[in-house]
Formats: structure tokens, C-alpha cells, sequence
């Protein structure tokens, strides 16, 4: 899923774009460090290193170069990239900060334009959306994903033997993908999927999300451009449009909705009521279908990693799920007194998160740690780097010591916080120790020889994630018991 090389035309019209930021150059000196504006050639500058290097890539770059709070700019717009932890907590905190930003055509094509709630601009539908959001990741669904989670688990572990590849490795990150959208569907939508199609569907839209979000306006004058991008968000929406008339089908068809209603139901009894369009509802449930796939399955896919990488903190971890659960069945309650296992999750977020930086835009003007902020200002929270601080005993190791004293949440925000924050931050973690404990329980888990986090290739841009395909992200399951 590596962006495309910019093309001749591209370049052309990028200096093209640098020209007219000349002409609109305003002469304006910030209070903040950053790169000069020096007659447009800054912003021009700035834009393409982005473009280059993926947004968590320059961010950590000019966070680097110039500090923790820097100001730069993407498209021509000013955007400070923050870092600093009463800064980042600041913007969290208030709602005056819940816009997005991004492409609006690019937005468009995924279809994330004024729709859903990852990406949604505007304020008011974001609301309004959430609201749906938030009753299916609680109460009922919350409580009902950690046995789901193993159920599904246990299930694919079974068929292990049909997704071996050579030599006996196993594609990890696709297991892991597969289950993940298997206990999605069976909370949030209730319909047969075939999850390997979807799979392969949702990351060619994530390609083209990530590939279209900062792209100039110019880039949309010319179709061919972008038409492969378009047609790949196209098709998921397709398919997740066919998945609602299933389930459109089957609320009609039920004689009781008691067992039937769940966050596609609502959301289609809300269209019925006339306060969402189909295109609404689709997108939601796309959105709520591809978090997981997007980002546990590859979060995931780091903490085993991480496990092979740290045999002591392997251990440490089987010990108690030995200890506390042992042969029986996972329970609600069990997965809350996993410490150590918490303790590693929590760990292995800080030092090798996925989701890393979080976009903004201000909706008000405000002071940020004494320097002035306008409306319409894009804000870039590089979180991933704020939690490689001062605060931590090694801020730069995996050591699950960082966590043996409580952590203040301004120096560890995996989930951000205040009115923007992951929606599903709750039942993340409960999905996460579930299908944790259950691979543990039954398998070592270890990478092909030579091969670790260090050394296999990954991009920096909406996510952090491993580069695909890439035969070094194999892993080979080994029975626990032969292991031992």
C-alpha cells in the first residue's frame, strides 16, 4: 500500500502551485519555529515533503528539526505540528478543535465527505452520527466482544492448516484481518460476508484514502488520476451497500427484531425515519467495518511481534493468563484482571503505535501555549512522538517497567480524549486482550528467522503500518505445549 511516485505532471503542477502561493504571499511572521515562508517557497517545500514522506513521517521530521511545537504548511494552509504534551492535551480537551482536515474532492471519493465520523468536517452530522456510534461500541456490544473474539479466534486457529503457506508460515496480518471483521460483522451487522473478498476490498480503500487525503485540487481536474483510487472506495461501498440490503431484507423478513437489531438496524430504521440517507447509513457501517481490519489487526500484529522480540515479557504474560484463566472459557471479568497483559498492551501502544498522530482544524480562534491560533488553522498532534518523552524510565525501549507507575494521561493518549476521541477505545481493549489471550493460550508465535520490527519495511503516512505485500510479515505458529 505505498503511495505512487509523484508523476512529471504532478511535479509540474505542484511548482505551478508554489508560483500562485508567491503571489498570495502575505508578508505575515509567526511567533512559532518552523520553516521561513520566503516568498511561497516554504509552503511549496513543506506540502511535498508530506506528499513524500506521508504525514507521520514529516511530522516527526519538522518535530524533530524544530521542535515540539513547529508551523508549516500543507496545501497552503498554515498547520502547526505539536508534540508538546500540554499542547496536544489542550487541543484534546476542546471541542473548539473537532473539525478535520483534509482534500475535500479526495474526501469525496471515499466517500467521507460530510459522512460518518472518521472524517467528517461537518461539526453537526459528526454529532449526530456519533451518537449511533457510541450506543453499538457500549453496553451490549461491549460486553458480548471478548467471547466473540475468542469464538472467532478459536475457530480460525483451527483451520491454520488451510492458510499455511511455505515452509509453515502463516500470513498474520490477513488472519488477524479476517477475524477482526468476522467479530465486527457479528456485532455490528449480522449478515454472511465472505471476509476474504472484504479484506482485500478494505485495504485497497484505505490505500486510496490515505493516498487521496492530501492530494492538491488540481489533482481532480484530470480523472485519469485518480479514477483507480475512485474505483477502488467504489467497489467497498458496493459491496457494504449489498451487505445493508441484506440486512434490510432480513429486518423485514424477522417476526422479532429482538435478536435481529444491532448498529446497521439502527441505523436503517433511522433512514426509514427520514434522518439519514442510504448513502449515510452505507458509510457508516463501512467506517464501522473497516476500524479494526484498518488498525487492531496491524496493532496486533506489533504486539506479537513485539512478544517474539522479548521472551521475558512473553513469559511474563502467559504466566498470568495461565494463572487467572487458565483452561476455562474467557470471561468479562478475567480480561479486567489481566495486569500484565494490560500493562504489555499499553506498552507496546506507546512504543509501536499505528494510529500515531491526529488531524484537527480549529473552529475558533484560541491561544495555544501562549501563541495565537486562528480559525481555520490544521492541526497535526504527533502523539506517537509525545509518548517517547522525559516522563518514561526509557522513553525509547520496550520495557514494560514505563508503565510500572501510573502514567498521567498528558503524556499517553492512545486513544486521544475530550469530544473527538476513538469511539471505540473501551471495546478496542477488551477485542484486543481477548484475541491476545487466546493466540497465547495455544501457540508461541515467532517471525522467520532475522526477522523483527527493525528490519522489515513499513510507511509513516495516515498510519503507521508494514509494507504489503512482504513475505518477512509471515509468522510461524508453534503449539505451546511442543514449546514448552
Amino acid at each position: 500500500m505505498v503511495p505512487e511516485m509523484m508523476t512529471g505532471t504532478t511535479l509540474t503542477l505542484l511548482l505551478l502551485l508554489g508560483l500562485i502561493l508567491v503571489m498570495r504571499s502575505r508578508g505575515a511572521k509567526s511567533t512559532m519555529p518552523g520553516p521561513n515562508f520566503c516568498l511561497g517557497v516554504g509552503p511549496l517545500v513543506t506540502y511535498i515533503r508530506f506528499l513524500w514522506m506521508g504525514i507521520g513521517g514529516a511530522s516527526n521530521y519538522y518535530n524533530g528539526k524544530y521542535g515540539d511545537l513547529v508551523r508549516v504548511w500543507i496545501k497552503g494552509e498554515e498547520t502547526l505540528v505539536i508534540s508538546r504534551p500540554s499542547a496536544v492535551c489542550h487541543v484534546l480537551k476542546h471541542a473548539r478543535y473537532s473539525g478535520r482536515f483534509g482534500s475535500k474532492y479526495g474526501l469525496q471519493c471515499v466517500g467521507m465527505h460530510e459522512r460518518g465520523i472518521i472524517f467528517n468536517c461537518n461539526i453537526a452530522m459528526w454529532k449526530k452520527n456519533r451518537i449511533y456510534f457510541i450506543k453499538a461500541l457500549s453496553g451490549p456490544g461491549l460486553q458480548n466482544a471478548a467471547a466473540l473474539c475468542a469464538e472467532s479466534t478459536t475457530r480460525y486457529l483451527r483451520s491454520l492448516h488451510d492458510v499455511i503457506a511455505h515452509q509453515g508460515h502463516v500470513n498474520i496480518l490477513n488472519l488477524l484481518r479476517c477475524i477482526i471483521l468476522d467479530v465486527s460483522n457479528r456485532l455490528f451487522l449480522q449478515v454472511p460476508i465472505d471476509e476474504k473478498d472484504l479484506v482485500s476490498k478494505i485495504q485497497n480503500y484505505f490505500d486510496s484514502w490515505q493516498t487521496l487525503l492530501l492530494k492538491p485540487n488540481f489533482f481532480f481536474k484530470f480523472r485519469w488520476m485518480y479514477k483507480k483510487y475512485e474505483d477502488a472506495a467504489q467497489e467497498l461501498q458496493n459491496a457494504v451497500a449489498n451487505l445493508v440490503e441484506q440486512k434490510r431484507k432480513a429486518l423485514l423478513e424477522a417476526e422479532k427484531l429482538d435478536n435481529t437489531t444491532n448498529f446497521a438496524s439502527d441505523l436503517i430504521f433511522a433512514q426509514s425515519h427520514g434522518e439519514m440517507t442510504t448513502e449515510d447509513v452505507t458509510q457508516c457501517i463501512l467506517e464501522m467495518l473497516i476500524a479494526g481490519p484498518d488498525t487492531m489487526s496491524v496493532t496486533l500484529f506489533f504486539m506479537l511481534m513485539l512478544l517474539a522480540q522479548h521472551p521475558k515479557a512473553e513469559k511474563e504474560v502467559v504466566d498470568e493468563i495461565n494463572t487467572l484463566i487458565g483452561d476455562k472459557q474467557i470471561q468479562n471479568g478475567d480480561l479486567l484482571n489481566l495486569k500484565v497483559l494490560e500493562t504489555f498492551i499499553n506498552e507496546s501502544l506507546r512504543f509501536q503505535p499505528v494510529v500515531n498522530f491526529s488531524m484537527r482544524q480549529a473552529t475558533e480562534d484560541d491561544v495555544i501555549d501562549g501563541h495565537f491560533v486562528k480559525k481555520g488553522t490544521n492541526i497535526i498532534l504527533n502523539i506517537g512522538r509525545m509518548q517517547r518523552g522525559e516522563f518514561f524510565v526509557k522513553p525509547h525501549e520496550f520495557k514494560l517497567e514505563n508503565f510500572q507507575k501510573t502514567v498521567p494521561s498528558r503524556y499517553f493518549q492512545p486513544f486521544g480524549s475530550g469530544p473527538r476521541s476513538c469511539v471505540g477505545k473501551f471495546i478496542a481493549m477488551f477485542m484486543m486482550k481477548a484475541i491476545l489471550v487466546t493466540i497465547l493460550k495455544q501457540y508461541s508465535v515467532q517471525p522467520a528467522k532475522g526477522r523483527s520490527l527493525e528490519n522489515i519495511s513499513k510507511i509513516h503516512d495516515l498510519s503507521f503500518h508494514p509494507a504489503e505485500p512482504d513475505c518477512m510479515l509471515e509468522m510461524i505458529f508453534i503449539p505451546r505445549r511442543l514449546n514448552e
